[in-house]
């Protein structure tokens, strides 16, 4: 029987599901497992014997890893990380999962843009029935007839599109990788078409990673392209959307409104309550501000596990990996 394979755990994300690991992978491991709470030293001491590692961003000066062969990001983003970094031949996977529960998001904020549940309750609350009589008084917007517009069509967009559907919207896409036409969309383009679509839809949605290509796409050009009224979404990363054109076209209200759960600046050790952009986007009233939380549900956390388990046992018993990112070149 072969000698187990040597599994590293890093980080707070991952560190904790050790015994859980232990509980459902098939094949045999060695786990051990290492947080930012330790001396570093002691992940210097570990990291070498890894054949697998699951975590993401590990600040430090790393030594070689020789035996690495596959780097288990438990999270998407990977813009963080590149080939060179990698030991040769290692296979950089990342975790998706998050579809549903972004899609999920995206219908809760826009039926509550159209709606505005929280607000009429808050309103009903405090001041009653203000002398109406059901069904007089101020009327609220549909999503059915709408078109959104899908920027970015893969795991997130598809997820969207189905649910777009049911709800009576149109719904159209621009993608850097065209798929297959027996799709829930009125049409799809490459990223050539992001004009047109832009200028019909009523929601834009951008699920974009973010790479040279995307970063600043969404720029004051990209902005006036759209509805007047049109709204668009930041599921992807921040930094899609140019931070200071997104502001001023929002405070000068040249566009209808903003639903960003992806920011410009995250917490750090130094600095918890690091503001998440240079601009006051929390005084604006068109915009919804959410803490890059669309994708966090109990249920998601679990399927995303579920993923590694599979991804870890199919290297030990030398099956091809899912999700492969890119192969080391280091």
């Amino acid at each position: 029987m072969p000698n187990p394979l040597n599994l590293f755990l890093a980080g707070r994300m991952s560190a904790p599901r050790a015994e859980w690991l232990a509980e459902r992978l098939i094949t045999d491991w060695n786990i051990s497992s290492w947080t930012e709470d330790e001396p570093f030293d002691r992940f210097v001491e570990l990291a070498p014997q890894a054949d697998a590692f699951v975590g993401g961003r590990i600040h430090g000066d790393w030594p070689a890893i020789p035996n690495l062969k596959l780097y288990q990001i438990p999270f998407t983003g990977h813009d963080w990380i590149g080939p060179a970094q990698v030991p040769a031949g290692c296979c950089v996977c990342n975790t998706y999962e998050h579809e549903i529960a972004i899609a999920e998001y995206v219908f809760g904020a826009m039926l509550e843009w159209e709606i505005g549940i929280a607000k009429s309750d808050r309103q009903f609350r405090s001041h009653g029935w203000e002398g109406r009589t059901p069904g007089i008084g101020p009327s609220h917007g549909e999503l059915f007839g709408k078109t959104i517009g899908i920027v970015g069509y893969g795991h997130i967009g598809r997820e969207v599109a189905r649910r777009a559907q049911a709800f009576g919207m149109r719904c159209v896409a621009a993608t850097r990788t065209l798929r297959s036409t027996e799709e829930p969309l009125d049409w799809i383009d490459t990223m050539d078409a992001l004009e047109r679509l832009l200028g019909e839809s009523d929601y834009i949605l951008v699920a974009l990673p973010l790479s040279d290509e995307t970063r600043g796409l969404f720029d004051t050009v990209r902005l006036a392209q759209m509805k007047p009224d049109g709204v668009i979404i930041n599921v992807g990363r921040g930094h899609i959307l140019e931070e200071e054109a997104l502001y001023t076209a929002l405070h000068e209200k040249r566009i209808g409104g903003a639903i960003i759960d992806v920011w410009y600046a995250y917490p750090t050790d130094a600095e918890p309550e690091r503001p998440p952009s240079q601009f006051p986007f929390q005084n604006l009233d068109n915009i919804i501000m959410t803490p890059h939380n669309s994708a966090r549900s109990a249920a998601m956390r679990e399927r995303r596990w579920e993923f590694i388990v599979r991804n870890l046992d199919c290297l030990a018993r030398g099956e091809p990996l899912e999700n492969i990112c890119f192969e080391g070149t280091g």
